[in-house]
């Protein structure tokens, strides 16, 4: 009996997707976030992190200077686990410069 040749899977590197890397402009900055309020609503987690993207897209230094929060609060705010206050939420907008939209449900 004859054996065949074994098949060697070839190895596919993978690298981490990060979405802060594909935020360029504005105006993808805000369609982003605008995705995130509109697609889910109730994940505060989610709407904070996705914060948190748009905001190492623009340098998580600048921001934090121009929201008036130092930059390791800024993270732990913005961070999966993190649960910044409206009014920290209202700072990192003004910062990013997005407004938040109301409208009727």
């Amino acid at each position: 009996m004859t054996s065949s040749p074994r098949k060697t899977a070839a190895k596919v590197k993978t690298s981490t997707y990060d979405v802060a890397e594909h935020l360029r402009t504005p105006e993808e900055m805000a369609a982003y976030l605008d995705a995130w309020l509109e697609e889910a609503p109730d994940d505060v987690s989610g709407i904070a992190r996705a914060l948190g993207d748009i905001a190492r897209a623009k340098g998580m230094s600048q921001v934090a200077k121009e929201a008036g929060l130092s930059r390791e609060s800024l993270y732990r705010a913005l961070s999966e686990g993190g649960n910044p206050s409206f009014a920290t939420v209202l700072k990192v907008a003004r910062a990013l410069g997005v407004r938040l939209h109301a409208q009727p449900a």
